[in-house]
């Protein structure tokens, strides 16, 4: 019985340990992308109209009920999970202007493909922005091996530049 007890605690903790990096790695990076203080984090809910438009984007429903996302003047800041070929991937996209300023690779748990959280990669991301016909500008490599992981990287950069009009269109 105590060997369970010590495996149960020893498996909260690792997962406690695992959840405060993840956060650790986020809000570093959010912080990173604004000159002054970061600004609070605002709330978009995903509803049935916005869910339509991102499963046309990313070719999937999305499962999420809401994103949190940064928004200071033109540049908001999304932090994204999409699913390779197995395992989520966790990346930051910053949009300025309608442009992409930034895609980071930000948690890779994939056991292969890791070469697109390299900056070589994810640098053809830079400046790229979102088509009438909902596709990215740019032209973006693939890489051998990695072909799901790119995939999923380039959903998420469509994703966060439509994502990015929804909030800045308000204003």
């Amino acid at each position: 019985m105590r060997k369970i007890l010590y495996l149960v605690f020893s498996m909260l903790v690792i997962t406690s340990t695992y959840a405060d990096t993840e956060y650790k790695i986020v809000n570093a990076f959010v912080q990173q992308q604004f000159t002054e203080e970061a600004p609070l984090p605002s709330i978009l809910w995903l509803t049935d109209d916005i869910q339509t438009v991102i499963k046309r984007l990313i070719v999937h429903p999305y499962n999420k009920l809401r994103l949190r996302f940064w928004k200071q003047s033109l540049k908001t800041v999304w932090i994204l999970d999409e699913v390779g070929k197995e395992s989520p991937i966790t990346i930051g996209v910053v949009v300025n202007q309608q442009k992409i300023q930034l895609l980071k690779v930000l948690i890779y748990r994939e056991s292969r493909g890791d070469e697109v959280k390299h900056d070589f990669f994810t640098r053809q991301f830079d400046s790229a922005t979102l088509t009438a016909q909902g596709k990215l500008s740019a032209h973006v490599d693939g890489i051998s091996g990695a072909t799901l992981s790119v995939r999923a990287l380039k959903r998420m950069a469509k994703m966060a530049l439509w994502l990015d009009r929804q909030v800045t269109d308000d204003n």
